[in-house]
């Protein structure tokens, strides 16, 4: 039986333990849905992993212990809704593994973020279910309710998110939108700013474990940044929102430090990363602002995957040019 790669498992591991904070803080602002979420993901995605891998009569355990899947199965439930229904996530893990990984020929070859591809689909396909952001902690019961699709009245505990409330604007200024809107917090979404800053304090971590290197976050970040920074017309009824409201809102920080970090689907050398990571940042903003959907990190990862190898050949020529 063959082993995992050490470097590969430790370095799951760390992910594992960096997006700790994350699951904490959206334990603590949206409630049991989701624990349940990670359960769900975490199975299905281990399952389907399992199941391919005996059609393709390959050695199970040691593909499992390497911790690919789970961190895929950690991400997803870090993106997806906490109220959505069970199937939702079951359908997301499943589909980011079968489709996302093993399609490609599994951990290694894949040349979309296995999580985005997941996310992207269920989101295409069942756009409603995805909106389905609880607007306060929930409780074990109604967090089972909801996730069981068994709850009567999904809009008593379900709200729009921030950047839904952004979107859909046509009258309020930002000052009355987070005076009025239950979504907004101080400086982005209530529950967001929170997960935002724990996910910001895990991907961190991964920086100074050396797990990742800071050129893919730096470049998001500041992409966002200076396209919502150009982009912003003051705080009026028709504002885009400010440049602190998009970097802690949605799901910028985990775009960021364990999304776009993400090295077989990415670039190689620094230079590609951080110019793969500027690209990223400035589709999301482009996308939250004009596109059909209120957040953009999926499809803005996906289409900067596709540009990873012509971006690693730009980077080498550069390096080359130079004397």
């Amino acid at each position: 039986m063959t082993s995992p790669d050490p470097r590969l498992r430790r370095a799951m591991g760390l992910v594992l333990l960096a997006c700790i904070p994350g699951l904490l803080a959206s334990f603590w602002t949206q409630g049991w849905g989701v624990l349940f979420s990670l359960l769900l993901c975490a199975s299905s995605a281990l399952g389907c992993e399992a199941a391919l891998l005996a059609v393709r009569r390959l050695p199970v355990l040691p593909a499992l212990n390497d911790g690919s899947a789970l961190v895929t199965a950690v991400l997803l439930a870090l993106a997806l809704p906490a109220a959505a229904p069970w199937w939702l996530p079951v359908t997301a893990a499943c589909i980011a593994i079968g489709v996302g990984k093993q399609a490609f020929g599994g951990v290694g070859r894949n040349l979309f973020n296995p999580a985005m591809v997941g996310y992207a689909c269920v989101l295409l396909n069942v756009p409603l279910q995805m909106t389905h952001w609880p607007s306060q902690a929930l409780g074990f019961i109604d967090s089972l309710q909801l996730v069981s699709g068994s709850a009567t009245q999904i809009d008593a505990w379900a709200g729009p998110t921030i950047l839904d409330g952004l979107r859909h604007n046509r009258s309020l200024t930002i000052d009355e939108l987070f005076a009025s809107h239950p979504g907004f917090g101080n400086v982005g979404g209530s529950s967001s700013e929170w997960i935002n800053l724990a996910l910001l304090l895990g991907g961190l971590f991964l920086w100074l474990r050396k797990v990742i290197s800071w050129h893919a976050p730096a470049g998001l970040l500041s992409g966002l940044f200076l396209f919502s920074l150009l982009a912003w017309n003051g705080s009026g009824s028709d504002s885009n929102g400010s440049p602190l409201l998009h970097l802690f809102s949605g799901s910028t920080m985990l775009a960021a430090f364990f999304i776009a970090t993400e090295p077989v689907s990415g670039p190689k050398s620094n230079l590609a990363r951080l110019l793969f990571g500027f690209g990223a940042g400035a589709l999301i903003y482009l996308i939250r602002t004009w596109g059909s959907y209120p957040d953009g990190t999926a499809f803005a990862i996906l289409l900067m995957n596709l540009t990873a190898p012509a971006l690693d050949r730009f980077a080498s020529r550069r390096q080359q040019a130079l004397p």
